[in-house]
């Protein structure tokens, strides 16, 4: 796999985990993009996670990484643009299913929730896990292209 550049943007829940994911990264090689925050003020979480989702939109990344409290928050804000798919990860087995069935191209972490130790084994699994395709690629699309809800066709 080509090491690539990850974005990464977190708030102040997430500042002292992001040293260590960014060490992480350097470590497997890849090239980081750190969007703040950068000190220890309070700042609104979704401010981070939109300068990662417009960096990812313009191509000047190609995988996302943000950390707040809990990573709900983060993943919410991400998960509005239809180009991205951000998953909360508190292990190991959630980091590698979001890549393989839901072909994330953003991980969600929470401060709070998880461990440094614990979070840089879940970036590196992330990291070195592949899309598995088949049956996971339909719905997949259907996450970038949902039905018109309107449509009274798509009524259940």
């Amino acid at each position: 796999m080509e090491k690539k550049t990850v974005a990464i943007g977190v708030d102040h829940g997430g500042l002292l985990l992001k040293s260590g994911l960014i060490e992480q990264l350097g470590a497997l090689g890849y090239s980081v993009r750190d969007l703040g925050a950068f000190g220890p003020a309070s700042v609104d979480y979704p401010d981070y996670a939109y300068k990662v989702a417009e960096t990812l939109r313009v191509g000047a990344a190609d995988i996302g990484l943000v950390v707040c409290g809990t990573g709900i928050g983060m993943s919410i804000a991400m998960n509005r643009y239809p180009w991205i798919r951000a998953g909360v990860v508190h292990d190991v087995t959630s980091a590698r299913l979001s890549r393989e069935h839901n072909d994330a191209n953003v991980l969600a972490l929470g401060a709070r929730m998880t461990g440094a130790e614990l979070a840089k084994e879940c970036l590196t699994v992330f990291l070195q896990t592949e899309f598995g395709e088949g049956r996971h690629a339909r719905r997949v699309r259907k996450l970038t292209e949902p039905p018109n809800l309107g449509d009274a066709s798509n009524a259940a």
